[in-house]
């Protein structure tokens, strides 16, 4: 069951921020889908351990909802829309190959090339690698609260440079555009068109919407309850560069007429943490610039004083290298003047009015009934050393009108919080509304003192309670856990899911729970690890309520008084994922398969229901729901099908986004460590490509180290043979069109089994799976022994520098980009590893590339962003790493990227990153001169390996953990969302 935290590895909407939440639909990798919600824009997200390959999953109305709350608050998945320019630069000649003062497209650069490639400007990449990365993206689609009406919102390609370029302001953890006090390096769409959606899957003419100003940046796009409005935010471009600030628009959906929510030209919306919602079908909450607000603090010239930090009470605080952080009382003045808003209640017949005092609000959640309002700031003092989400918080509880009834709480500054994993904050936390009742909140609070080395039971209990309880009442225990708390997926009095889980034993548990029937006790459903992927028994579907609020769909069968409910599963088997839906009686346990994927060709999911638009039984006979479809070959498209007979009816019909390697070949291969773990790999090959006939080719090998508690689990297939292979535009796969053969994703487990630390061992079992790989390809013929490259971004840089230093029999050179290279700048932990520099000296050492700088011997290229806001990666480490390379004569080369973050987003910064890997890999791979690469293990008891394959696919990449801005897995062309709302 999909009741592991997900994530998904797409940037997203600044105001948002990362939580966790249960996947209601099938894990799809390329795209998600949404329901009458509105689509917020994007910032690079933070990072965060992830078990699956879906990232960063996130939504704005349940703030603090577990990853299996499907709440009572409307939440919001929100995903990148990547961003365009029709500008090119750079130097190169007709056909797009690089400028041969620099290298020569097609060989490598003779030794008087390199310092004049090192001295220009910014580069293209060969023709083939530009046209796919400049390839048209597909549009975004939502989906109406009825189900009936379609939304394509339109955007661009990657943003120019000049957009990373602007100003903005690094304050507490996050970065703001003071133009147009937002979030800064948000992408947006272009347009927006409305189409009817037949019951057929037939789409109508579309219904542009119009009346804002051409040229106009569009975020936030929601949808009110009744599917009768659009609300959105607008902005335009001014001169010098410079952005207006963001305005409310409405759109009358049959029409497509838009209009300024606010009469007035003087209100502006205030998105640096939430924007607007809605409150009923023709009202709207808005944070708002106050209007009384001047000119920004100036800077003193002369500080008051010194800067003091004291510890003087000898407090244990331990934090990770947090970035962007307030330093000073000039950066907190700076942090409220943008981040401080007015709340302006708007209606759609443009009457407004002003709500509670200015403010730091961070959310804003309307009840079920719309009678109540849950307002959370954030407020003073401030930190220095930690980021605003561990600023002191109050939440209130206003009325509608914004009368404060009560405080819910008032939470301290949070930097104490320990760095071993499910460690929390102390008090109340996961504060939301009950979906299925009109205003009832229920909430979770930590009986250990939020460290999760105190051994303690119960160690959470979670609470309910009305919005407006009896006077002396006390709030009713839910349930409590010897575990930590994970959310709740409602569905009514009688039924919910409540979840925990503990991630040092991978441990997670179902409980069935009846949450206003007294005399029921609570009784486990599922009990499993997290880690078994062929026990998920899948995650239950979710309905939408005529409060706009999403519960549990419980299903009926004619003359049957069961108790049913849908689970949807990805399905993992040795032989890939095969997604299924299962009616299940939640009473006696028994399961009924009633879809599944296609296994010889197609890779098909689940991704809604779509019957659900009004009140009432949902009859099994009745079924409605979207899936998508896609092959190694052909990209997703989307269906609806329907019960009893299963009929399916496409409504996508979008063209390949990449034809000239739409007959790429793909193969999900397994093999075997010298240990006996089984790993698992996808191996791409360029279309017509024949081992025996061509011989061996380069080799470019892309990875990411995950972690797991068993052998067994590491071994497990990830992924499906038939999933369609999305190409972003720093993939390696870009590649293929280049002649190589990519084996992207290739499992690299690093296994701690029982009280063993997995780090302990790190770069042996690194090595060992690494050997197994380049062995594999190799024993094909597929892969050149000695043309076999290394790479990988964030934490796979980290891989590839390890490889370099401690197996470089393996590999002709590497690429390292985002990467950190000596943990003792992060001694308060790292990745998944909790323990401290002085707790684990030895490990961190050791695990360091950096300490093995004099080792590396093979051609390394590193590249960075400048402006790395990610808490394990500064830039600095590459620019460290790259003097100590230097400093013991190694063949290296650092390329900083002005004003690119962890992950890189311009069109100038991407093509360049693309030219020096070509550049890099035409020289050092394709044209090796070393010639002395040894693939025998140095190990001379090496076990023979044992071979098998699954046939051709694209889902082998490993469950790696979240990235900030990793650009480097398969990302779509076209995004299908799953928003689900309260409107």
């Amino acid at each position: 069951m999909l009741l592991d935290k997900v994530y998904h590895r797409f940037s997203i909407s600044p105001n948002l921020r990362p939580v966790p939440i249960p996947l209601l639909c099938s894990p799809l990798l390329h795209q998600t889908l949404q329901l009458g919600a509105r689509l917020p824009s994007s910032s690079p997200p933070p990072p965060h351990p992830s078990r699956t390959p879906l990232r960063a999953l996130r939504f704005s109305r349940a703030k603090h909802m577990s990853s299996h709350a499907a709440s009572a608050a409307s939440f919001r998945l929100a995903c990148l829309a990547r961003s365009a320019s029709a500008a090119e630069s750079g130097t190169g000649d007709a056909n797009g190959a690089p400028d041969p003062a620099s290298f020569p497209s097609s060989a490598a650069p003779t030794p008087q090339d390199e310092e004049s490639s090192s001295l220009g400007g910014y580069r293209l990449p060969p023709k083939e690698i530009r046209d796919i990365v400049d390839a048209p993206p597909l549009p975004v689609l939502s989906f109406s609260p009825q189900r009936d009406k379609i939304l394509f919102l339109k955007r661009r390609s990657l943003p120019p440079l000049a957009e990373l370029a602007r100003p903005e302001e690094k304050l507490a953890g996050i970065r703001i555009d003071g133009d147009y006090n937002a979030r800064s390096r948000m992408s947006f769409y272009t347009g927006i068109g409305i189409h009817l959606l037949a019951d057929d899957g037939k789409l109508g003419p579309e219904i542009e919407v119009h009346g804002f100003p051409n040229g106009a940046k569009i975020n936030f796009v929601s949808w009110s309850r009744d599917g009768q409005h659009l609300s959105f935010s607008i902005r335009v471009d001014e001169e010098d560069n410079n952005s207006s600030k963001l305005r409310v628009w409405i759109a009358d959906v049959e029409s497509g007429k838009a209009r300024p929510l606010f009469a007035s030209p003087d209100i502006f919306l205030n998105a640096v943490f939430d924007n607007f919602v809605w409150v009923n079908d023709s009202t709207l909450l808005v944070c708002t610039i106050p209007i009384s607000r001047e000119a920004p603090p100036k800077k003193p010239l002369v500080p008051s004083g010194p800067k003091i930090q004291s510890n003087e009470q000898k407090n244990v605080v331990q934090v990770r290298t947090f970035q962007d952080l307030l330093k000073d009382e000039h950066d907190e003045d700076l942090f409220d003047y943008y981040s401080t808003s007015q709340l302006v209640l708007a209606s759609l017949d443009g009457t407004m009015r002003p709500i509670g005092p200015p403010a730091v609000y961070t959310s804003i959640d309307p009840s079920p009934d719309e009678k109540y309002l849950l307002v959370t700031s954030i407020h003073r003092p401030y930190s220095y050393i930690v980021p605003c989400g561990r600023f002191p918080k109050k939440i209130e509880l206003w009325t509608t009108d914004g009368k404060f009834i009560r405080e819910i709480c008032n939470l301290p500054l949070a930097e104490d919080i320990p760095i071993a994993f499910n460690s929390v904050r102390k008090g109340k936390r996961s504060i939301n509304w009950r979906p299925d009742k009109p205003s009832t909140l229920y909430w979770v609070e930590t009986q250990d003192g939020g460290d999760a080395k105190i051994e303690v039971s119960p160690r959470d209990i979670v609470y309910t309670e009305l919005a407006e309880p009896i006077i002396a009442e006390q709030p009713d225990v839910l349930h409590k856990l010897d575990l930590r708390y994970g959310g709740i997926s409602w569905c009514d009095d009688s039924f919910a899911l409540m979840y925990e889980s503990w991630y040092k034993t991978r441990r997670t548990r179902t409980w069935i729970i009846s949450p206003d029937i007294k005399n029921v006790e609570p009784r486990i459903l599922f009990d499993r690890s997290s880690e078994d992927v062929y026990s998920d028994p899948g995650s239950p579907m979710m309905r939408r309520t005529q409060a706009g609020t999403y519960v549990i769909a419980k299903i009926k069968k004619h003359d049957d008084a069961g108790t049913y409910i849908l689970l949807n599963g990805r399905g993992a088997t040795p032989e890939g994922n095969v997604p299924f839906l299962d009616l299940f009686d939640v009473n006696t346990g028994v399961k009924e398969r009633i879809w599944e994927s296609d296994k010889e060709k197609y890779y098909e999911t689940v991704v809604a229901l779509m019957s659900d638009y009004t009140d009432g039984d949902l009859f099994l006979d009745q079924l409605k729901v979207l899936t998508s479809k896609e092959s190694k070959t052909e990209n997703t498209q989307y269906f609806l099908q329907t019960w009893p007979d299963k009929k399916t009816f496409q409504i996508t019909n979008f063209p390949h986004p990449y034809p000239q390697l739409a007959s790429l070949q793909k193969e999900m291969i397994r093999y075997q460590r010298k240990d006996g773990v089984q790993l698992t790999a996808t191996l791409y090959l360029p279309p017509g490509y024949s081992p025996s006939k061509d011989g061996p080719l380069p080799c470019l090998f892309w990875s990411y180290p995950g972690e797991f508690k068993s052998k067994d689990a590491a071994g497990q297939v990830r992924g499906s043979p038939n999933e369609f292979a999305g190409i972003g535009p720093t993939s390696p796969l870009l590649w293929l069109a280049r002649g190589f053969a990519i084996l992207s994703g290739p499992t690299i487990p690093i296994i701690g089994e029982g009280d063993e630390e997995a780090n302990d061992r790190y770069v042996e079992q690194l090595v060992a799976s690494a050997e197994a790989a380049a062995e594999e390809v190799i024993r094909r013929g597929v892969a050149h022994p000695n043309k076999i490259a290394v790479g990988g971004h964030s934490y796979g840089a980290f891989m590839t520098a390890n490889l370099l230093a401690h197996a470089p029999h393996l590999f002709c050179c590497g690429i390292a980009r985002s990467g950190a290279y000596n943990r003792t700048l992060t001694p308060f932990g790292f990745q998944n590893e909790d323990r401290t520099l002085w707790e684990a000296t030895s490990t961190y050492i050791k695990m360091s590339p950096f300490m093995s700088a004099s080792k590396i011997t093979k051609p390394i290229l590193l590249v960075h962003g400048e402006e790395d806001n990610n808490s394990g990666t500064l830039t600095m480490q590459s620019d460290r790493f790259f003097n100590a390379l230097k400093g013991h004569g190694a063949l290296c080369r650092l390329v900083i990227l002005p004003f690119e973050s962890h992950g890189y987003s311009s069109r100038e910064s991407i093509m360049h990153v693309l030219w020096e890997t070509d550049a890099w890999l035409q020289k050092y791979c394709i044209n090796n001169p070393d010639e002395s690469t040894d693939h025998s293990s140095k190990d001379e008891s090496k076990n023979s390996s044992t071979k098998s394959t699954v046939s051709a696919g694209g889902g082998g990449a490993p469950d790696s953990e979240s990235l900030n801005g990793d650009g480097f897995h398969h990302t779509p062309r076209s995004l299908l969302w799953y928003f689900l709302s309260t409107f």
